[in-house]
């Protein structure tokens, strides 16, 4: 977010330009967040940035402030902390598409003397906020979800049915 004249807030959403139904579907939030708002894009090489300004974001978003949000409390009021509760797959889906990602993850193992290999999707989720990492496990949690930190910054899904369960939840950018 940044700030406009007159104390009217900019909300930026950058995301990458070959998510054509992701960024169509920003547009659309924007509008039903503020009706009466009218989205614009800006195209810089690879990116589309989504605006919408108004008055109230900071409202919204009171986790907004100066500085990096790893060097700062990032902590959810109570009305966000019911909401995400309700609807913990829309969180998820916000914190993997924007810091995390689905790959295929591999190990080796012998088996009867020979080594074989097996192939594993996995989701994960990077962040140098602990903050946004208590969120993210928190939210996993809600939704049963077997998770674990696999380093100091990452958080990872492995098993097969949290993984399942992650794809019906958070599914593909498009």
């Amino acid at each position: 977010m940044s700030r406009g004249r007159r104390d009217v807030w900019n909300l930026h959403i950058y995301n990458d330009v070959t998510y054509v139904h992701d960024n169509e579907a920003i547009a659309a939030l924007m509008r039903r967040v503020k009706p009466a708002g009218r989205p614009h894009t800006r195209l810089i090489p690879g990116c589309v940035i989504t605006t919408v300004s108004w008055k109230h974001w900071t409202c919204l978003f009171p986790q907004h402030g100066p500085g990096r949000k790893h060097e700062r409390v990032i902590a959810l009021e109570p009305w966000q902390q019911e909401i995400v509760e309700r609807h913990p797959g829309p969180f998820l889906r916000g914190l993997f598409h924007s810091d995390g990602c689905r790959a295929n993850n591999w190990t080796t193992r012998r088996v009867g003397g020979e080594l074989k290999r097996y192939d594993y999707p996995r989701w994960q989720f990077s962040n140098r906020s602990e903050d946004i990492l208590g969120l993210c496990t928190w939210a996993l949690d809600l939704v049963d979800v077997p998770w674990r930190r696999s380093g100091r910054w990452c958080v990872s899904v492995s098993r097969r049915a949290g993984v399942a369960r992650l794809d019906e939840l958070v599914g593909p950018k498009r």
